[in-house]
């Protein structure tokens, strides 16, 4: 397995596979790799010959009150995942690399950007496909997969990479959980005992949502309620967002859209902030 921290090493590498006829699919990563991260390593094996995994905790995506700092790093251990995957190589560069002295340009999805996260979080998604277009740029795969665990970040690259006619598939995978229910998530980790027990009502909630429009409910103010009085279960969990809107434009809707509809929320349990959602 290639460990490469440079671009012009990965380069090398994604010159030889192309020159051999190998496609290669891109799996981006932050790091602190759980199995959702290798759900989607799997998934790139399944349709690619090669698989490459970037490794980047982006500074360029977290708030100035954010916790880049404290963001979990397990690069030895990633490294050992990756290996027991067959990944062919690893991209872990510098700041300074991705971000040399005089960068000046950044990417913005004018629309999909501001809503949802993008309205609690700003400048976030910016940070986002600015990354993702320069690893895409430096690894060019054949197909890039993503977790639709980030629903809004999925929906927004598909657009940047239509609208840009960027030469590579994307592709997203099914969010992974754990048996309560519970979204695999680097941020996992900085749960409480307590707050890890209460972390599952996310997933309930939606649940109940989702029950709601199964039992027949057409508009969206029966399915909101139904999250909300899920979420009041656990005094722990302060909702920060609840968005019920289509999944294409991530406009809000008054009526369930059957098949475009995505209920997405941001909770925080104590200090730490998760997200979790489901498509209908």
């Amino acid at each position: 397995m290639l460990t490469a921290t440079t671009i012009e090493e990965v380069r090398a590498w994604e010159r030889t596979a192309h020159g051999q006829g190998r496609t290669t699919a891109l799996v981006p990563t932050m790091g602190a790799l759980h199995e959702g991260h290798l759900a989607l390593v799997r998934r790139a094996a399944q349709i690619a010959r090669e698989v490459a995994v970037s490794i980047f905790v982006n500074p360029a995506q977290f708030g100035p009150h954010e916790d880049f700092s404290r963001y979990p790093r397990a690069l030895e251990s990633d490294l050992a995942k990756c290996e027991r995957e067959n990944v062919a190589a690893v991209f872990s560069p510098s700041v300074e690399t991705m971000y040399p002295a005089g960068f000046r340009t950044r990417v913005h999805v004018e629309g999909l950007s501001e809503r949802l996260e993008g309205a609690s979080r700003p400048g976030h998604f910016q940070g986002v496909t600015t990354v993702v277009l320069k690893l895409l740029e430096i690894v060019r795969p054949d197909v890039a997969v993503f977790g639709w665990k980030d629903a809004q970040q999925f929906v927004i690259l598909r657009r940047m990479a239509e609208d840009l006619n960027l030469p590579v598939a994307l592709e997203a995978v099914e969010t992974v959980r754990e048996r309560d229910g519970l979204a695999l998530s680097s941020r996992n980790a900085y749960l409480s005992p307590a707050e890890r027990r209460a972390a599952p009502v996310l997933h309930r909630a939606l649940q109940a949502g989702l029950a709601r429009i199964i039992a027949g409910a057409r508009t969206v103010a029966p399915v909101e309620a139904a999250i909300r009085e899920a979420l009041a279960e656990e005094p722990l969990v302060i909702l920060d967002r609840l968005d019920i809107v289509h999944l294409d434009t991530l406009e809000p809707i008054e009526r369930i859209a059957p098949g475009k509809t995505l209920m997405a929320l941001a909770a925080k349990l104590g200090s730490t902030r998760l997200i979790d959602n489901v498509r209908c």
